[in-house]
């Protein structure tokens, strides 16, 4: 459709569906994850499944389709060895998406470029490891050439996953924008012990209206809460619509991570995501 129809679409307060998990759906299946880079590596062994992935949400009803790349911009393969092969393993994660769209025979379906601000996850945990957080120019530099790529490969708009640190939000944000392409802010939330609606960065509590102060520096097309249990969606979604006039994003998810796997526990019920949807 272009972004230019969707975008009309959704100032008019029409509904697009976004698809679901990428790499947790690449786990799923049974894609070996790496224990640095988690699905980051995954796209250049298993294209033909990935494909797949893409092909199955847009048979299920998606109208944007998201690249799997949330987990491999230079930060996170390098430490996995695999930054020699950064442009291979992103270009076959893109061009996935790209097959995809093709052979659904519809061109109105929008690829997002996942962005994300991951760095080192501690193993066997979800908690960031910040004795190896990358220092504010290694951002900038990995975060510009994931961004600059998913731009040159024909992404309609880039998707920032997962925004939660402010020190790494705006790293993100300025690759993003730099494309010139729409950019979608994606924040993750969690509930305090007090019931408070936090930032999801597990080391220090962050109230997410002040994460969302990052909106007034960049401008963007769509803002959402994404990667974020069911049932804190909806009050992180009224905080969210204090601060931003914009068309908004919901991105649930269910279970929970444990590096390097998503542990598929405690999943949500089809009707109950519905109920929730609804709020």
């Amino acid at each position: 459709m272009g972004y230019e129809v969707a975008e009309h679409l959704l100032q008019n307060g029409d509904i697009l569906i976004l698809d679901g998990g990428t790499g947790t759906e690449l786990e799923r299946r049974g894609v070996p994850m790496d224990p640095e880079a988690w699905c980051g590596v995954a796209s250049l062994e298993n294209s033909g499944t990935l494909e797949q992935v893409h092909k199955d949400y847009i048979a299920a009803g998606a109208d944007i389709i998201t690249t799997n790349t949330y987990s491999s911009s230079r930060l996170m393969l390098e430490p996995a060895g695999f930054a020699d092969r950064f442009e291979e393993i992103n270009l076959a994660a893109i061009d996935a998406a790209h097959r995809a769209r093709e052979a659904s025979g519809r061109d109105d379906i929008l690829i997002a470029g996942s962005l994300s601000h991951r760095g080192a996850v501690t193993s066997g945990t979800a908690r960031p490891d910040l004795a190896r957080a990358p220092s504010d120019g290694e951002m900038a530099d990995a975060f510009g050439e994931l961004a600059e790529l998913l731009c040159k490969r024909g992404c309609d708009l880039v998707l920032l996953e997962m925004m939660y640190y402010p020190e790494r939000m705006g790293h993100a944000f300025a690759a993003a924008t730099e494309t010139g392409l729409p950019v979608w802010a994606g924040f993750s939330a969690r509930r305090g012990d007090d019931g408070q609606v936090l930032s999801f960065a597990p080391d220090r509590d962050i109230p997410l209206e002040d994460n969302l102060q990052v909106l007034r520096d960049y401008d963007v097309a769509a803002a959402g809460v994404m990667h974020t249990q069911p049932n804190v969606v909806g009050d992180s979604l009224k905080i969210l619509n204090r601060n931003f006039d914009g068309p908004l994003l919901a991105y649930p998810d269910s279970g929970y991570f444990k590096s390097p796997h998503w542990q598929f526990e405690d999943v949500i019920t089809p009707n109950e995501l519905k109920q929730f949807a609804s709020e």
